[in-house]
């Protein structure tokens, strides 16, 4: 799945791609401009004719924000989830902070599900 921050938009912005990995993450989690929606559809899997639908609605709810787990403040995955990967959820390049249980932050830094 392509993601807003694919290294095709930030291939040329390594100087600057933390900032960017920031602003995205603070917009995400501000639910700023794109991410007011409340289930964000990427404008390449629209165009790809995907749905805001998906397979783990039972693990991941966009509505209730009541049992999030609170390593992924930007998301919500239900806490006490089905272990998941990466493949399994629609988000790319989430805030990770406290234990991280799914281990979508592979290298530690913060970042989750990056590519």
């Amino acid at each position: 799945m392509r993601r807003v921050t694919e290294e095709g938009y930030l291939k040329n912005c390594a100087s600057n791609r933390q900032q960017y990995l920031a602003a995205e993450a603070n917009a995400k989690r501000r639910k700023l401009g794109f991410w007011d929606q409340p289930n964000p559809l990427m404008p390449w899997d629209f165009r790809r004719g995907k749905t805001a639908s998906h397979s783990q609605s039972d693990s991941i709810t966009q509505s209730s924000r009541t049992n999030c787990d609170p390593s992924y403040p930007d998301i919500c995955l239900t806490s006490g989830a089905a272990d998941l990967d990466c493949k399994d959820i629609p988000y790319r390049n989430f805030r990770v902070v406290g234990s991280n249980p799914h281990r979508f932050d592979r290298n530690g830094d913060g970042i989750g599900c990056e590519r």
